[in-house]
């Protein structure tokens, strides 16, 4: 098979409507290597870059409720910092780029899940500054989402 590895995504292909942080950015734990008393974090293994996750709620109204939140990793030498937040809203927005998305089998459930991971979050760009469009057709269903389907 030709895919291997994390597939490439664009952030409106993840979250159509957009998203809100709504935790903290906590660096992940590599609960192999760590030990009682010593804790070790997760590294990428491709990049060796540091992970860090980021809950996030997704903004689309079609999204079951159980499954509105996902955890978003990023990768990142230092902690990513939170975009500012916006007057009257109550949840920051925020956008993601290079993203990724990799499928695997939740073992809870044994359904099809999906990883995502970003390089960078930013503020999200605004109506006059749209995000840039690659010349694939966008995915229709939904992709990339910490959750089994």
């Amino acid at each position: 098979m030709a895919i291997q590895g994390p597939i490439p995504v664009h952030f409106g292909q993840v979250f159509p409507h957009g998203c809100f942080i709504v935790g903290e950015v906590e660096q992940v734990k590599d609960f192999d290597a760590s030990s009682k008393g010593r804790t070790v974090y997760a590294k990428d293994k491709n990049t060796g870059e540091l992970v860090w996750q980021v809950a996030v709620m997704d903004a689309d109204p079609t999204v079951k409720a159980g499954q509105k939140t996902v955890s978003v990793k990023i990768l990142s030498p230092i902690q990513p910092t939170v975009p500012a937040a916006l007057p009257g809203l109550p949840f920051v927005p925020v956008e993601f780029d290079g993203m990724t998305a990799t499928a695997y089998v939740a073992q809870n459930t044994g359904r099809l899940a999906w990883s995502i991971r970003a390089t960078a979050m930013r503020p999200p760009r605004t109506a006059a500054a749209p995000a840039r469009q690659s010349a694939q057709a966008p995915v229709k269903e939904t992709v990339g989402k910490d959750v089994a389907t």
